[in-house]
């Protein structure tokens, strides 16, 4: 008999992040966990560089705090990352070359855009919450 419990279909985890330089660290961590536990472990690298490259940005370019959603809605579909900051700035999302090897940023997004199976982003003004700043997204493991 198996002890290990049987893993539902649909699940989501939400990591509030300070701005703080451990974020990143403390995000790539959990985001590694998350993605091993629930069965994604031949994406879970790939998801905690990109995750990290995003939180990064959030720490860099905005002043207050961040957050982590992780989503999985269903059985056969990939898992949703979501990075949420305070700066409603979005970064340029069309970039697509990396920049040159000595350069000392612009690096995150361009990997971005070629490890994730999807990605984007939007920037939140004037929510009925409250909320404000932007979300930048990727998924992965979808097939």
């Amino acid at each position: 008999m198996s002890t290990d419990p049987e893993l539902p279909e649909s699940w989501e985890y939400t990591l509030q992040v300070p701005c703080d330089p451990l974020a990143p660290c403390i995000a790539r961590r959990t985001l590694r966990t998350i993605f091993e536990e629930h069965g994604f472990a031949r994406v879970a690298e790939t998801a905690e560089l990109l995750t990290s490259e995003l939180v990064t940005n959030s720490y860099r370019h905005s002043e207050g705090p961040a957050s982590v959603r992780v989503r999985r809605e269903g059985k056969g579909k990939g898992v949703r990352v979501t990075v949420w900051d305070t700066n409603p700035a979005l970064p340029g999302l069309q970039a697509t070359a990396l920049p040159r090897e000595d350069a000392e940023e612009g690096r995150g997004l361009a990997l971005v855009m070629r490890c994730a199976d999807s990605w984007g982003g939007f920037a939140l003004r004037r929510q009925p919450q409250g909320l404000t700043g932007k979300l930048v997204w990727f998924e992965l493991g979808a097939g």
